[in-house]
């Protein structure tokens, strides 16, 4: 079988399987996956199947890429091993305008009438092909053909737990609210991932799946019994702030924690990662130790136990008992303390670090917004490997537009000379709709001489992915594990933190680089 590498990022690349079909690449790249998990070669972090592609992340500074390859390359040569037995899952659905608001246009465009579409997709069994996209969220193929449908042309903000959608080839129920651009036909009320569970994922590759048509009164009654429970406060750490304000979105957030890409949980890690593990050398704590990352305006907290801590990244005009916080310098806090955030005057995230960081939610748990009344808990002390602290960039946000540096991306022959040369001449900016799964930017619109849709592949952190409307989106840690829109480029590494620190309305331009320049950078 052969393989043909191509380089994502400085630490990642997409393996494709160019001669086989895509039901055989499919297999190849989760039993490869499997096996280089199995036994994780020095300097990998992830290895994650997609449609027909394997895409594998790796620590460019610890990992020999060409030795990476030659890894993958004898695991893919390796005897079969047997499948794990199939099962057969039941999935209700209630179908219909209200719980599908794409259904009536999808029957419109075939043809059919919306009960035919219901009973075709309901008469069909499915095979879940791969998990990715987002924790739990498993491709079905068997889709009949006359009800494929390609994305919408930007996915939605927000789209519903336990919708039912198509697209292109797949159909898909999303586990947890999320953007999408899927066409919606449905909504079931089964629990596909649980982070508590000892396995989270209900489904996995090789599984089959029927669904049965139920009313609304009984997904609500489903979705009433089959809710998740209360989870209690994480009791391995020690209070130490209580939220009087919560700020527009803060959230605690440590590094990347890579590893569970198969299974759709990201790897997730603050948006600027060179601001949390300078506040992090600051104090003594391990490079990745979780903090609170406050986004453009901040919160009030009270202080319930002494500790150290220290206000990196953005300036948004922190508070000490009413004393102004210099960044990256620490400070001691005592119980019944208050501080304040204000609003983004340089940046848009600031780090509130504590020695010994913050407890951090279970991989594969929903980002949650801080609250009013709120406690956030201090991590346990551990012992850990202390990092030097990294300088912050020279240039941080000044003089904008700035031009940050890009590779070329995986899907790079999808558009026209023309069409590239718009993204790296024209100047866009961060638009309002931007979070921690992607920046959009507003702008001149990138023609498509083709649709954008490609079978479902990972993505890299700072990969540029283009929907059918056009806009550019940068896709950020709390990204889709795997998507299906093509990827013009991908924002170098060094230069995301800048990206990450862009208030909407920035001017943002890019600058084609090679990978040998941005490892270089490394």
């Amino acid at each position: 079988m052969r393989l043909e590498p191509r380089d994502v990022s400085e630490g990642s690349l997409l393996l494709e399987f160019p001669e086989s079909s895509d039901a055989e690449a499919n297999r190849a790249a989760i039993a490869i996956a499997s096996r280089l998990s199995a036994k994780r070669p020095r300097g990998l972090l992830d290895a994650i199947p997609g449609a027909r592609t394997l895409f594998v992340l790796f620590d460019p500074r610890t990992a020999d890429r060409e030795g990476l390859i030659r890894r993958v390359r004898r695991a893919a040569e390796e005897s079969a091993e047997a499948p794990p037995e199939s099962r057969l899952f039941r999935i209700p659905v209630v179908y219909g305008a209200e719980s599908g608001p794409d259904l009536a246009a999808l029957a419109r465009d075939r043809g059919l009438d919306p009960g035919e579409i219901v009973r075709r997709h309901a008469a069909a069994e499915y095979r879940v092909a791969f998990l990715g996209f987002s924790p739990g969220f498993a491709y079905l193929t068997g889709l009949p053909p006359e009800l494929s449908a390609p994305r919408r042309e930007s996915p939605r903000p927000r789209v519903p737990a336990g919708s039912v959608a198509i697209g292109g080839e797949y159909t898909a129920v999303y586990p947890a609210e999320s953007p999408g651009g899927w066409r919606l036909i449905g909504r079931s009320p089964v629990r596909l991932f649980d982070p508590f569970a000892a396995t989270p994922a209900l489904l996995r590759p090789g599984d089959r799946v029927r669904f049965e048509t139920i009313d609304a009164e009984e997904l609500a009654r489903r979705f009433a019994v089959g809710a998740a429970p209360e989870v209690p406060a994480a009791v391995e750490g020690d209070p130490v702030f209580a939220a009087i304000a919560p700020g527009l979105f803060t959230s605690v957030h440590g590094g990347p924690r890579p590893g569970l890409g198969a299974s759709g949980v990201p790897a997730g890690g603050a948006m600027d990662p060179g601001a949390l593990e300078r506040g992090n050398a600051i104090l003594g704590n391990s490079p990745g130790a979780a903090a609170l990352e406050v986004s453009l305006s901040g919160p009030e907290l009270r202080v319930l136990d002494d500790a150290l801590v220290c206000v990196c990244g953005a300036d948004l005009g922190a508070r000490w008992n009413g004393k102004v916080v210099d960044l990256d310098v620490p400070f001691e806090v005592r119980a019944g303390d208050h501080i304040a955030f204000g609003y983004a005057r340089r940046g848009a995230r600031a780090y509130l670090c504590v020695r010994d960081g913050l407890v951090e939610r279970r991989p594969g748990e929903p980002v949650r917004r801080l609250a009013r009344g709120d406690v956030i808990s201090r991590a346990r002390p551990v012992r850990r490997a202390i990092a030097a602290a990294p300088a912050p960039p020279s240039d941080f946000l000044q003089d904008l537009p700035r031009a940050l540096r890009a590779l070329p991306g995986p899907q790079s022959g999808f558009f026209r000379a023309t069409d590239t040369e718009t993204l790296f001449s024209a100047t866009y900016r961060v638009s309002p709709e931007s979070d921690r799964r992607g920046i959009r930017l507003d702008g001149p619109p990138i023609e498509l001489r083709r649709p954008p849709d490609i079978p479902p592949e990972a993505t890299a952190l700072g990969a540029i992915q283009v929907p059918a409307s056009g806009l550019p989106i940068v896709l950020g840690p709390d990204r889709p594990v795997t998507g299906g829109y093509a990827k013009i480029a991908t924002v170098v590494a060094r230069d995301w933190p800048l990206l990450a620190q862009a208030p909407p309305g920035t001017a943002i331009r890019f600058r084609l680089v090679t990978l040998e320049e941005a490892v270089e950078e490394l």
